[in-house]
């Protein structure tokens, strides 16, 4: 999990070079302004492109043939690496539903705020994890009712 996460986390990174860095927003400058969407579609574009090169290149490794290690040790280590690096590669086909679904939001007029309370997310938040749908506070809140839920 750790894995996959730092994996997901590398691949924003590498966008966002892309980019040429984070945005940067100007001294009174409105939030989610045109610069700013197209900042952020640019980049939830570019991490989308860069999630399905990955997973074009993990599919041509699998086509190119089995694992065929002699050694018993060898094989169960060459199966557990493919079994991680498929559970990655599942975990970002998700991410790209939430990439598809901010790129939806954006066009729409609603990328930046929160979908429960209607606030502003943040630059800053949407910096770090561009596809958020809620501020931190909300976030937090509804972590709390799903531990409680969960808990029961």
């Amino acid at each position: 999990m750790v894995m996959a996460l730092s994996d997901e986390i590398d691949v924003l990174a590498k966008a966002k070079r892309a980019l040429g860095g984070s945005y940067v927003a100007e001294k009174g400058e409105a939030y989610m302004c045109k610069a700013q969407l197209d900042y952020f579609r640019e980049l939830l574009l570019s991490w989308k492109r860069l999630i399905l090169e990955a997973a074009a290149g993990t599919l041509q490794q699998l086509q190119d043939g089995p694992i065929r290690e002699p050694d018993l040790n060898d094989r169960a280590s060459s199966e557990t690496d493919w079994g991680i690096e498929l559970r990655t590669r599942d975990r970002q086909r998700k991410l790209i539903a939430k990439i598809d679904s901010a790129l939806r939001r954006i066009e729409e007029g609603e990328y930046g705020f929160c979908e429960v309370t209607g606030e502003p997310i943040g630059l800053g938040r949407l910096e770090a994890r561009p596809i958020a749908t809620m501020t931190v506070e909300a976030q937090e809140a509804h972590e709390r009712r799903e531990k409680v839920s969960r808990d029961d």
